[in-house]
Protein backbone atom coordinates (compact mmCIF):
# COMPACT_ATOMS: atom_id res chain seq x y z
CA UNK A 1 0.00 0.00 0.00
CA UNK A 2 1.26 3.46 -0.90
CA UNK A 3 -0.87 5.37 1.61
CA UNK A 4 -3.34 5.10 4.47
CA UNK A 5 -6.53 3.13 3.86
CA UNK A 6 -9.02 5.21 5.84
CA UNK A 7 -10.75 8.54 5.16
CA UNK A 8 -9.88 10.63 2.12
CA UNK A 9 -6.82 8.62 1.20
CA UNK A 10 -8.45 5.15 1.02
CA UNK A 11 -5.57 3.28 -0.56
CA UNK A 12 -5.89 -0.48 -0.89
CA UNK A 13 -3.46 -3.36 -0.89
CA UNK A 14 -3.29 -5.75 -3.84
CA UNK A 15 -6.20 -8.18 -3.69
CA UNK A 16 -4.20 -11.42 -3.47
CA UNK A 17 -1.48 -10.43 -1.03
CA UNK A 18 -0.86 -13.09 1.64
CA UNK A 19 -1.16 -10.83 4.65
CA UNK A 20 -0.25 -11.80 8.20
CA UNK A 21 -3.84 -12.38 9.43
CA UNK A 22 -4.63 -14.39 6.30
CA UNK A 23 -1.63 -16.71 6.78
CA UNK A 24 -2.28 -17.10 10.51
CA UNK A 25 -5.94 -17.97 9.90
CA UNK A 26 -4.84 -20.69 7.47
CA UNK A 27 -2.85 -22.23 10.33
CA UNK A 28 -5.75 -22.24 12.78
CA UNK A 29 -4.59 -19.16 14.70
CA UNK A 30 -7.34 -16.80 15.88
CA UNK A 31 -6.63 -13.19 14.88
CA UNK A 32 -7.85 -9.96 16.43
CA UNK A 33 -7.37 -6.22 16.04
CA UNK A 34 -8.36 -3.44 18.44
CA UNK A 35 -7.86 0.26 17.72
CA UNK A 36 -6.02 1.84 14.83
CA UNK A 37 -6.10 -0.11 11.56
CA UNK A 38 -5.26 1.92 8.41
CA UNK A 39 -5.07 -1.12 6.07
CA UNK A 40 -7.49 -2.63 3.56
CA UNK A 41 -9.38 -4.14 1.90
CA UNK A 42 -10.91 -6.40 4.53
CA UNK A 43 -10.65 -9.50 2.34
CA UNK A 44 -6.86 -9.09 2.37
CA UNK A 45 -6.77 -8.48 6.14
CA UNK A 46 -9.49 -10.83 7.45
CA UNK A 47 -9.31 -10.53 11.23
CA UNK A 48 -11.62 -12.84 13.17
CA UNK A 49 -12.19 -10.16 15.81
CA UNK A 50 -12.16 -6.50 14.75
CA UNK A 51 -12.99 -3.42 16.83
CA UNK A 52 -11.42 -0.53 14.95
CA UNK A 53 -12.21 2.97 13.65
CA UNK A 54 -14.12 1.23 10.86
CA UNK A 55 -16.91 0.20 13.25
CA UNK A 56 -16.25 2.43 16.29
CA UNK A 57 -15.07 5.90 17.23
CA UNK A 58 -11.26 5.91 17.22
CA UNK A 59 -11.44 7.85 20.49
CA UNK A 60 -13.09 4.84 22.08
CA UNK A 61 -11.20 1.89 20.61
CA UNK A 62 -7.88 3.78 20.39
CA UNK A 63 -7.82 5.95 23.54
CA UNK A 64 -10.41 4.61 26.00
CA UNK A 65 -8.11 2.20 27.81
CA UNK A 66 -10.95 0.78 29.92
CA UNK A 67 -12.90 -0.17 26.79
CA UNK A 68 -9.74 -1.53 25.16
CA UNK A 69 -9.11 -3.62 28.26
CA UNK A 70 -12.63 -5.06 28.10
CA UNK A 71 -12.37 -5.77 24.37
CA UNK A 72 -9.08 -7.58 25.01
CA UNK A 73 -10.78 -9.63 27.74
CA UNK A 74 -13.59 -10.53 25.33
CA UNK A 75 -11.13 -11.64 22.67
CA UNK A 76 -9.10 -13.75 25.08
CA UNK A 77 -12.25 -15.35 26.53
CA UNK A 78 -13.41 -16.29 23.04
CA UNK A 79 -9.98 -17.68 22.21
CA UNK A 80 -9.61 -19.92 25.24
CA UNK A 81 -6.58 -22.20 25.05
CA UNK A 82 -6.18 -21.84 21.28
CA UNK A 83 -3.22 -19.99 19.71
CA UNK A 84 -3.93 -16.36 18.88
CA UNK A 85 -2.54 -13.15 17.41
CA UNK A 86 -3.93 -9.88 18.80
CA UNK A 87 -2.90 -6.50 17.41
CA UNK A 88 -3.74 -3.48 19.60
CA UNK A 89 -3.33 -0.06 17.99
CA UNK A 90 -3.29 2.70 20.59
CA UNK A 91 -4.09 6.08 19.04
CA UNK A 92 -2.64 8.14 21.87
CA UNK A 93 0.68 9.10 20.26
CA UNK A 94 -1.34 11.00 17.63
CA UNK A 95 -2.71 14.52 17.75
CA UNK A 96 -6.46 15.05 17.84
CA UNK A 97 -6.82 18.75 18.63
CA UNK A 98 -7.54 19.51 14.98
CA UNK A 99 -10.52 17.13 14.92
CA UNK A 100 -11.68 17.22 18.56
CA UNK A 101 -10.36 20.55 19.89
CA UNK A 102 -12.68 20.40 22.90
CA UNK A 103 -10.62 17.52 24.26
CA UNK A 104 -7.27 19.28 23.95
CA UNK A 105 -4.32 19.14 21.58
CA UNK A 106 -3.58 15.44 22.17
CA UNK A 107 -7.01 14.59 23.63
CA UNK A 108 -5.43 14.88 27.06
CA UNK A 109 -8.85 15.86 28.50
CA UNK A 110 -10.80 13.03 26.88
CA UNK A 111 -12.06 10.65 29.54
CA UNK A 112 -10.55 12.53 32.49
CA UNK A 113 -13.90 13.03 34.23
CA UNK A 114 -14.11 16.82 33.80
CA UNK A 115 -17.49 18.22 32.78
CA UNK A 116 -18.26 17.20 29.21
CA UNK A 117 -15.09 15.16 28.88
CA UNK A 118 -16.47 11.74 29.78
CA UNK A 119 -14.74 9.28 32.06
CA UNK A 120 -12.23 6.51 31.51
CA UNK A 121 -12.32 4.72 34.88
CA UNK A 122 -8.85 3.19 34.56
CA UNK A 123 -7.13 6.40 33.48
CA UNK A 124 -5.41 8.48 36.12
CA UNK A 125 -4.23 11.59 34.23
CA UNK A 126 -0.72 12.88 34.80
CA UNK A 127 -0.16 16.52 33.90
CA UNK A 128 3.27 17.88 33.09
CA UNK A 129 4.63 21.38 33.58
CA UNK A 130 5.94 22.95 30.34
CA UNK A 131 8.84 24.64 32.12
CA UNK A 132 10.06 21.23 33.35
CA UNK A 133 9.91 19.51 29.97
CA UNK A 134 13.30 18.54 28.53
CA UNK A 135 13.01 19.01 24.78
CA UNK A 136 14.91 16.76 22.37
CA UNK A 137 17.51 18.42 20.17
CA UNK A 138 15.34 18.47 17.05
CA UNK A 139 12.54 20.65 18.47
CA UNK A 140 12.53 24.46 18.77
CA UNK A 141 13.17 25.54 22.35
CA UNK A 142 10.09 27.73 22.74
CA UNK A 143 7.24 27.99 25.22
CA UNK A 144 4.67 26.90 22.63
CA UNK A 145 6.66 23.75 21.89
CA UNK A 146 6.99 22.99 25.60
CA UNK A 147 3.22 23.31 26.06
CA UNK A 148 2.72 21.07 23.03
CA UNK A 149 5.11 18.38 24.26
CA UNK A 150 3.67 18.50 27.79
CA UNK A 151 0.22 17.79 26.31
CA UNK A 152 1.57 14.76 24.48
CA UNK A 153 3.27 13.46 27.62
CA UNK A 154 -0.13 13.54 29.36
CA UNK A 155 -1.77 11.46 26.67
CA UNK A 156 1.23 9.13 26.54
CA UNK A 157 0.67 8.43 30.22
CA UNK A 158 -2.74 7.07 29.23
CA UNK A 159 -1.11 4.75 26.71
CA UNK A 160 1.38 3.57 29.33
CA UNK A 161 -1.42 2.77 31.74
CA UNK A 162 -3.31 1.04 28.92
CA UNK A 163 -0.39 -1.25 28.19
CA UNK A 164 -0.39 -2.28 31.84
CA UNK A 165 -4.10 -3.09 31.65
CA UNK A 166 -3.61 -5.25 28.55
CA UNK A 167 -0.77 -7.19 30.17
CA UNK A 168 -2.95 -7.75 33.26
CA UNK A 169 -5.68 -9.20 31.02
CA UNK A 170 -3.08 -11.48 29.46
CA UNK A 171 -2.00 -12.62 32.91
CA UNK A 172 -5.57 -13.18 34.11
CA UNK A 173 -6.27 -15.31 31.02
CA UNK A 174 -3.35 -17.56 31.88
CA UNK A 175 -1.38 -16.65 28.76
CA UNK A 176 1.27 -14.31 30.14
CA UNK A 177 3.89 -17.08 30.22
CA UNK A 178 3.20 -18.57 26.80
CA UNK A 179 2.73 -15.43 24.69
CA UNK A 180 5.21 -13.35 22.69
CA UNK A 181 4.64 -9.66 23.43
CA UNK A 182 5.95 -6.92 21.12
CA UNK A 183 5.59 -3.21 21.83
CA UNK A 184 6.50 -0.62 19.20
CA UNK A 185 5.11 2.46 17.45
CA UNK A 186 4.30 3.34 13.86
CA UNK A 187 6.16 6.61 13.29
CA UNK A 188 8.00 9.46 14.94
CA UNK A 189 6.23 12.10 17.01
CA UNK A 190 4.11 14.69 15.13
CA UNK A 191 6.65 17.47 15.46
CA UNK A 192 9.23 19.02 13.10
CA UNK A 193 11.90 16.52 12.03
CA UNK A 194 9.65 13.77 13.40
CA UNK A 195 6.79 11.96 11.66
CA UNK A 196 7.02 11.80 7.82
CA UNK A 197 10.81 12.29 7.99
CA UNK A 198 13.52 9.67 7.51
CA UNK A 199 15.87 11.36 9.94
CA UNK A 200 16.47 9.29 13.07
CA UNK A 201 14.08 11.59 14.94
CA UNK A 202 11.37 10.43 12.54
CA UNK A 203 12.10 6.71 12.34
CA UNK A 204 13.54 5.70 15.72
CA UNK A 205 10.81 3.79 17.55
CA UNK A 206 10.48 2.01 20.87
CA UNK A 207 10.85 -1.74 20.47
CA UNK A 208 10.35 -4.10 23.40
CA UNK A 209 10.09 -7.85 22.95
CA UNK A 210 9.14 -10.21 25.76
CA UNK A 211 9.45 -13.91 25.02
CA UNK A 212 8.72 -16.66 27.57
CA UNK A 213 11.03 -18.96 25.60
CA UNK A 214 14.05 -16.66 25.87
CA UNK A 215 14.26 -16.02 29.59
CA UNK A 216 18.05 -15.69 29.42
CA UNK A 217 17.52 -12.45 27.50
CA UNK A 218 15.36 -10.82 30.18
CA UNK A 219 16.27 -7.17 30.65
CA UNK A 220 18.92 -7.23 27.93
CA UNK A 221 19.37 -4.40 25.45
CA UNK A 222 20.91 -4.88 22.02
CA UNK A 223 22.45 -2.26 19.76
CA UNK A 224 21.59 -4.30 16.68
CA UNK A 225 19.66 -2.54 13.95
CA UNK A 226 16.02 -3.54 13.72
CA UNK A 227 13.17 -2.53 11.44
CA UNK A 228 9.41 -2.93 11.21
CA UNK A 229 10.16 -5.10 8.20
CA UNK A 230 11.41 -7.59 10.81
CA UNK A 231 8.09 -7.89 12.65
CA UNK A 232 6.34 -10.25 10.27
CA UNK A 233 9.31 -12.66 10.00
CA UNK A 234 9.48 -12.58 13.81
CA UNK A 235 5.80 -13.51 14.23
CA UNK A 236 5.98 -16.23 11.58
CA UNK A 237 9.09 -17.59 13.30
CA UNK A 238 7.25 -17.64 16.64
CA UNK A 239 4.46 -19.75 15.16
CA UNK A 240 6.86 -21.95 13.18
CA UNK A 241 5.47 -20.85 9.80
CA UNK A 242 7.80 -20.75 6.81
CA UNK A 243 8.40 -17.39 5.18
CA UNK A 244 8.00 -18.88 1.71
CA UNK A 245 4.24 -18.89 2.23
CA UNK A 246 4.37 -15.12 1.91
CA UNK A 247 5.68 -15.42 -1.64
CA UNK A 248 3.50 -18.18 -3.01
CA UNK A 249 0.22 -17.11 -4.63
CA UNK A 250 0.87 -13.41 -4.15
CA UNK A 251 -0.56 -11.07 -6.75
CA UNK A 252 2.87 -9.47 -7.12
CA UNK A 253 5.10 -12.44 -7.85
CA UNK A 254 8.66 -12.66 -6.63
CA UNK A 255 8.25 -10.54 -3.52
CA UNK A 256 9.96 -12.01 -0.49
CA UNK A 257 10.19 -10.76 3.07
CA UNK A 258 13.32 -8.63 3.31
CA UNK A 259 13.29 -8.57 7.12
CA UNK A 260 14.62 -11.11 9.61
CA UNK A 261 13.34 -12.71 12.77
CA UNK A 262 14.20 -10.79 15.95
CA UNK A 263 13.81 -13.75 18.30
CA UNK A 264 17.55 -14.27 18.41
CA UNK A 265 18.86 -10.76 17.89
CA UNK A 266 22.40 -10.97 19.21
CA UNK A 267 24.72 -11.17 16.18
CA UNK A 268 28.37 -11.13 17.17
CA UNK A 269 29.40 -9.02 14.18
CA UNK A 270 27.28 -5.90 13.73
CA UNK A 271 29.59 -4.17 11.26
CA UNK A 272 27.61 -5.38 8.24
CA UNK A 273 24.14 -4.66 9.60
CA UNK A 274 21.99 -2.48 7.39
CA UNK A 275 18.34 -1.39 7.43
CA UNK A 276 16.16 0.37 4.86
CA UNK A 277 13.18 2.70 5.00
CA UNK A 278 10.79 4.28 2.55
CA UNK A 279 8.15 7.00 2.54
CA UNK A 280 5.82 8.01 -0.27
CA UNK A 281 3.14 10.19 1.28
CA UNK A 282 1.29 10.68 4.53
CA UNK A 283 -1.87 12.51 3.60
CA UNK A 284 -3.02 12.30 -0.01
CA UNK A 285 -1.56 15.71 -0.89
CA UNK A 286 1.78 15.04 0.80
CA UNK A 287 3.57 13.34 -2.08
CA UNK A 288 7.26 13.30 -1.18
CA UNK A 289 8.84 9.89 -1.89
CA UNK A 290 12.06 9.17 -0.01
CA UNK A 291 14.28 6.12 0.35
CA UNK A 292 16.87 5.49 3.04
CA UNK A 293 19.66 3.08 3.87
CA UNK A 294 21.29 3.10 7.32
CA UNK A 295 24.24 1.34 8.89
CA UNK A 296 25.59 1.81 12.39
CA UNK A 297 27.80 4.68 11.21
CA UNK A 298 26.20 6.16 8.11
CA UNK A 299 22.81 7.09 6.72
CA UNK A 300 21.93 7.95 3.12
CA UNK A 301 18.58 9.56 2.25
CA UNK A 302 17.33 9.94 -1.32
CA UNK A 303 14.78 12.75 -1.60
CA UNK A 304 13.23 11.72 -4.90
CA UNK A 305 10.87 14.69 -5.16
CA UNK A 306 13.48 17.21 -4.05
CA UNK A 307 12.33 19.72 -6.68
CA UNK A 308 9.24 20.36 -4.52
CA UNK A 309 9.08 21.70 -0.96
CA UNK A 310 8.70 19.16 1.83
CA UNK A 311 4.94 18.93 2.66
CA UNK A 312 3.32 19.56 6.05
CA UNK A 313 0.49 17.38 7.36
CA UNK A 314 -2.77 18.98 8.49
CA UNK A 315 -2.75 18.17 12.20
CA UNK A 316 0.87 19.26 12.59
CA UNK A 317 0.17 22.49 10.69
CA UNK A 318 -2.47 23.52 13.27
CA UNK A 319 -0.30 22.54 16.24
CA UNK A 320 1.02 25.19 18.65
CA UNK A 321 4.58 24.25 17.70
CA UNK A 322 4.22 24.80 13.96
CA UNK A 323 2.00 27.87 14.25
CA UNK A 324 4.64 29.46 16.46
CA UNK A 325 7.36 28.57 13.95
CA UNK A 326 5.24 29.95 11.12
CA UNK A 327 4.49 33.22 12.91
CA UNK A 328 8.12 33.70 13.93
CA UNK A 329 9.22 33.12 10.35
CA UNK A 330 6.69 35.62 8.98
CA UNK A 331 7.81 38.18 11.56
CA UNK A 332 11.52 37.53 10.84
CA UNK A 333 12.07 36.34 14.41
CA UNK A 334 14.49 33.69 15.65
CA UNK A 335 13.02 30.16 15.72
CA UNK A 336 15.25 28.78 18.49
CA UNK A 337 15.76 25.85 16.17
CA UNK A 338 18.73 24.41 14.27
CA UNK A 339 17.04 25.06 10.91
CA UNK A 340 14.92 27.66 9.21
CA UNK A 341 11.60 26.70 7.65
CA UNK A 342 13.15 27.33 4.24
CA UNK A 343 15.87 24.78 4.99
CA UNK A 344 13.23 22.35 6.26
CA UNK A 345 11.15 22.70 3.10
CA UNK A 346 13.96 22.72 0.55
CA UNK A 347 16.10 19.61 0.67
CA UNK A 348 18.88 18.35 -1.58
CA UNK A 349 18.42 15.17 -3.57
CA UNK A 350 20.91 13.23 -1.46
CA UNK A 351 21.68 13.53 2.24
CA UNK A 352 24.58 11.60 3.77
CA UNK A 353 25.34 11.69 7.49
CA UNK A 354 28.12 10.23 9.59
CA UNK A 355 26.05 9.18 12.60
CA UNK A 356 29.09 8.36 14.69
CA UNK A 357 30.34 11.95 14.61
CA UNK A 358 27.05 13.67 13.76
CA UNK A 359 24.15 11.81 15.49
CA UNK A 360 21.91 14.86 15.14
CA UNK A 361 22.23 14.74 11.33
CA UNK A 362 23.25 18.37 11.01
CA UNK A 363 26.08 18.10 8.46
CA UNK A 364 25.32 16.67 5.04
CA UNK A 365 28.66 15.30 3.80
CA UNK A 366 27.45 13.91 0.47
CA UNK A 367 29.54 16.33 -1.61
CA UNK A 368 32.78 15.89 0.30
CA UNK A 369 35.54 14.18 -1.65
CA UNK A 370 36.34 11.98 1.31
CA UNK A 371 32.73 10.74 1.40
CA UNK A 372 32.41 9.53 -2.18
CA UNK A 373 33.36 5.91 -1.52
CA UNK A 374 30.80 5.65 1.29
CA UNK A 375 28.22 7.48 -0.80
CA UNK A 376 28.58 5.10 -3.76
CA UNK A 377 28.59 2.03 -1.52
CA UNK A 378 25.36 3.03 0.22
CA UNK A 379 23.80 4.18 -3.04
CA UNK A 380 24.47 0.75 -4.55
CA UNK A 381 22.98 -0.99 -1.49
CA UNK A 382 19.88 1.18 -1.72
CA UNK A 383 19.56 0.54 -5.44
CA UNK A 384 19.82 -3.22 -4.91
CA UNK A 385 17.14 -3.11 -2.21
CA UNK A 386 14.82 -1.13 -4.48
CA UNK A 387 15.30 -3.72 -7.20
CA UNK A 388 14.66 -6.58 -4.76
CA UNK A 389 11.42 -4.96 -3.57
CA UNK A 390 10.29 -4.01 -7.11
CA UNK A 391 10.22 -0.33 -6.15
CA UNK A 392 8.45 1.64 -8.92
CA UNK A 393 10.52 4.69 -7.94
CA UNK A 394 13.74 2.82 -8.73
CA UNK A 395 14.80 5.17 -11.54
CA UNK A 396 13.27 8.43 -10.32
CA UNK A 397 13.71 11.32 -10.63
CA UNK A 398 16.23 11.45 -13.49
CA UNK A 399 15.12 8.42 -15.49
CA UNK A 400 12.06 6.37 -16.40
CA UNK A 401 11.75 2.70 -15.43
CA UNK A 402 10.98 0.55 -18.49
CA UNK A 403 10.30 -3.08 -17.62
CA UNK A 404 7.61 -4.15 -20.07
CA UNK A 405 7.41 -4.92 -23.78
CA UNK A 406 10.86 -5.15 -25.32
CA UNK A 407 12.32 -4.34 -21.88
CA UNK A 408 10.47 -7.11 -20.05
CA UNK A 409 13.56 -9.30 -19.63
CA UNK A 410 16.02 -6.43 -19.60
CA UNK A 411 14.80 -3.75 -17.20
CA UNK A 412 16.28 -0.34 -17.94
CA UNK A 413 16.41 3.12 -16.40
CA UNK A 414 16.12 5.37 -19.46
CA UNK A 415 17.66 8.79 -18.96
CA UNK A 416 15.43 11.88 -18.92
CA UNK A 417 18.42 14.22 -19.20
CA UNK A 418 16.92 16.37 -16.46
CA UNK A 419 19.78 16.30 -13.98
CA UNK A 420 21.11 19.73 -13.11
Amino acid sequence: MFGLHQAENHFDSFDKIMSLPKILKQHGIKTGIIGKKHVGPEKVFPFDFAETEENNSILQVGRNITLMKLLTRKFLNETGANPFFLYIGFHDPHRCGHTHPQFGEFCEHFGNGDSGMGLIPDWHPIYYQPEQVQLPYYLPNTWDTRVDVAAQYTTMSRLDQGVGLILKELEDSGHLNDTLVIFTSDNGIPFPNGRTNLYDSGIMEPLFISSPLHKERKGQVTSSLGSHLDLMPTILDWFGIEKRLMVENNEVNGHDLTGRSLLDLLPKDKSNEVIYASHNLHEITMYYPMRMVRTHQYKLIHNINYYSPFPIDQDFYLSPTFQDMLNRTKNHEYLYWFKTLEQYYRRPEWELYNLKHDPEELNNIVKKNTSQEVFMSLKNKLNAWQKATHDPWLCAPHAVLENKGSYKNNMQCLDLDNAI
